[in-house]
């Protein structure tokens, strides 16, 4: 296609190629939330799956519901890390242009 609609169908593949890259290079973040001063750390990979859970030992000496509420916190934690850094590499490959939500341009 030539003209506008060609060039607008072209930045639209580029958006899209450049979202799938982004999606795929938060696939394979790692972040790591931590609660407790440290206590308690949890790492999950960019598709929200828990990589690592890290319990000092002074933690192992709270009750049982004060470790539970530092494991949740800290996987709060790293999930609230991990849709800031997605939402920044999606930022970024889009250029800064918001999509309507449900857009998926095809991914």
């Amino acid at each position: 296609m030539k003209g506008p609609l060609g060039q607008l169908m072209r930045q639209a593949q580029q958006v899209q190629d450049n979202l799938k890259r982004a999606q795929d290079e938060v696939a394979k973040l790692e972040v790591t939330g931590e609660s407790g001063a440290g206590m308690v750390k949890v790492t999950l990979d960019g598709k929200h799956q828990a990589r690592r859970v890290e319990i000092a030992p002074a933690a192992m000496q709270e009750d049982k519901e004060f470790l539970e509420d530092l494991i949740a916190a800290a996987i709060n934690d790293a999930s609230q890390k991990l849709d800031v850094l997605s939402k920044e590499k999606m930022a970024a490959a889009t250029g800064g242009m918001q999509l309507p939500p449900g857009l998926n341009l095809g991914l």
